[in-house]
């Protein structure tokens, strides 16, 4: 197994991977952006912040090297997967992503996709009661929105919001049970979510089909060329014992 790991975090997968090498006696640093004011932290070692980009990333990974990195953020946190990519391939460090796969449609579904936050703006005007949930991060392409909007987060979200917004302070993961409870309080018409895929947030999606709801899903972006890339904990643990170390 490799000796000392570097796990780029804030995902579920980030966190069962650190538990698991932790247990293996393996050390780890687990790297978290910061954007959530209290965070799940994993097991072992945890810085919080960027990097400064490409360039920030690799000059932290010489002066702090490790055997390999574990790209396991979100899977439409793009600028941090550039990021890892441009700094492994310039310090040769084994770079290796985890990322889970995308959500597939169900009978009685009514998914209609798009590229971008923007487009999904474009495909919500003219519904009444609109459920975000494509993150806080990402909400200022909704801003023009005249529909009530429905955004649930874990921190309060920043403007630029829709001038008719009710925002949920809540940290899931969410029953179906509970989203039903919640689309039919708010007369919710129509959700907007990016396809982030895994079980902690797709209870929303059964919510939707069982109201006869559509849900607007943004693509994911896709990944950088040549990059290594496992869909579960159990590859990248495979993968690791592979590296030297």
């Amino acid at each position: 197994m490799t000796g000392r790991v570097l796990v780029l975090g804030g995902t579920g997968e980030a966190r069962r991977l650190a538990t698991a090498l932790v247990a293996d006696g393996v050390d780890v640093l687990s790297s978290l952006a910061g954007r959530v004011a209290d965070p799940l932290l994993p097991p072992g070692e945890v810085r919080i912040g960027g990097f400064g980009g490409a360039a920030g990333l690799a000059a932290w990974l010489r002066a702090h090297p490790v055997d390999a990195v574990v790209d396991a953020t979100h899977p439409f946190a793009t600028a941090m997967t550039a990021s890892a990519a441009a700094a492994a391939d310039v310090t040769g460090v084994p770079l290796l992503r985890l990322q889970r796969p995308g959500w597939s449609a169900q009978p009685g579904d009514d998914w209609r996709w798009v590229d971008s936050p923007e487009e999904a703006a474009e495909a919500v005007r003219g519904f009444g009661c609109v459920f975000l949930t494509t993150g806080r991060q990402g909400l200022a392409a909704f801003a023009g929105l005249t529909a009530h909007c429905l955004v649930r987060a874990v921190d309060p979200p920043e403007p630029p919001l829709p001038a008719r917004t009710s925002v949920v302070l809540r940290r899931g993961p969410f029953g179906v049970d509970e989203e039903l409870a919640l689309l039919r309080e708010h007369a919710v018409e129509v959700v907007v979510t990016k396809d982030s895929g895994g079980s902690m947030t797709e209870a929303k999606l059964a919510a939707a089909r069982t109201l006869g709801l559509p849900v607007v899903l943004v693509r994911r972006p896709p990944l950088p060329p040549g990059l290594p890339t496992v869909a579960t904990v159990d590859e990248a643990l495979t993968w690791l014992r592979g590296q030297p170390g």
